[in-house]
């Protein structure tokens, strides 16, 4: 006697008993031998090598196989995941507890006389039991129905037949899901993987780049300054010039002006003996008319165009850093650089003939 068809109503302590002791992924109770997972819940072994198999497609069992790694699943009920050693399923240990459980159950519902109202009953016959299903409409029905009710022109099959078969089948749409669920949290994990290290990748080249560009910086400041300081010095030696050309011209003019006052007292003399007797200052006025002897500047002494950079090339340099050349670049480049060694050296030449 089956013992499915031996379920008494909602709430019996049995029926209750029987909602624990079924497989989450065959959906039916469990069968020996049962195996426990590290999280504590049950599974047919049966059940956890299909899964198993479907999680692991390479995995080729024990057999010759001795150092072998093993593999990893998730379990159907809580997600958590299972990892296996070289022995597979075969690893797992056993829930004796669970299948002494089972072994008690079956024993005590087929001891139980089949109560009345416990099987469902057609509508239409009363009296007969839903035993039979019909595939044209598809649903459950009596043998009644078939030879003289509605369904005497459709097609029928064995209700527990059909049962079973619909059961095998969603255990394995259940099985392929949660397998592909296994796959899919494997790409989630790899790609989540790879957003990591792309970060850290970026993060690195980007400190490195930081780093080289931090050198042209300082260069460029290194470089800086130094021009500056030759600019600064240059400067410095013109404005000394400058300025100690402008003392020397000061004082050449207060000689000078105090040389005029002198000489305009000497007008004021009406005696011509007085006035030939001080000092001659006509003398001296006559040689500084004559001009000074002092130093003097050339034109455009003020200008510092000699400084002037050319900085367009390095620009052009610099604009052209990038990450890497394409070979095709590389190569014209080259030949760029060919090219004028080539008219350079012919240059050369012609300037010697």
């Amino acid at each position: 006697m089956d013992y499915k068809s031996s379920l008494i109503q909602d709430g019996n302590p049995m029926e209750n008993l029987e909602k624990q002791l079924i497989c989450p992924i065959c959906l039916e109770m469990f069968t020996k031998p049962v195996v426990i997972l590290p999280c504590q819940h049950n599974l047919c072994r049966k059940c956890a090598n299909d899964i198993f198999q479907a999680a692991n497609p390479y995995w080729t069992g024990r057999v010759g196989s001795a150092a072998m790694s093993g593999g990893r699943f998730r379990c159907p009920s809580c997600r958590h995941e299972v990892i296996m050693d070289r022995h597979g399923v075969y690893g797992l240990q056993r829930n004796l507890l669970v299948e002494n459980i089972i072994d008690i159950y079956k024993q005590e519902c087929s001891s139980r006389p089949l109560q009345k109202g416990s099987h469902p009953m057609c509508k239409e016959h009363e009296d007969e039991k839903i035993n039979i299903y019909c595939l044209t409409c598809e649903v459950p029905t009596c043998s009644m129905c078939k030879v003289f009710g509605a369904h005497k022109a459709c097609e029928v099959a064995p209700l527990q037949s059909v049962f079973q078969g619909q059961k095998t089948e969603l255990s394995n749409c259940i099985s392929m899901l949660v397998a592909g669920n296994d796959r899919v949290q494997t790409i989630i994990t790899q790609l989540e993987d790879s957003c990591r290290v792309t970060k850290e990748n970026s993060h690195q080249v980007k400190e490195e780049l930081s780093q080289k560009f931090d050198v042209l910086y300082a260069i460029l400041d290194e470089k800086k300054s130094e021009l500056l300081q030759r600019i600064t010095r240059e400067q410095e030696e013109k404005l000394g010039f400058l300025e100690a050309l402008i003392q020397q011209y000061r004082e050449q003019l207060d000689k000078s002006t105090k040389l005029v006052e002198t000489a305009i007292q000497s007008l004021d003399e009406p005696g011509g003996a007085i006035f030939l007797s001080v000092s001659s200052p006509g003398r001296g006025i006559v040689e500084a008319s004559k001009g000074c002897q002092l130093g003097k500047i050339e034109q455009g002494f003020e200008n510092m165009d000699y400084f002037t950079l050319d900085l367009e090339h390095v620009a052009d340099t610099l604009r052209t850093i990038d990450f890497g050349a394409d070979e095709e670049e590389e190569e014209f480049i080259e030949e760029e650089e060919d090219q004028e060694e080539e008219e350079s050296t012919e240059g050369k030449e012609e300037g010697r003939q």
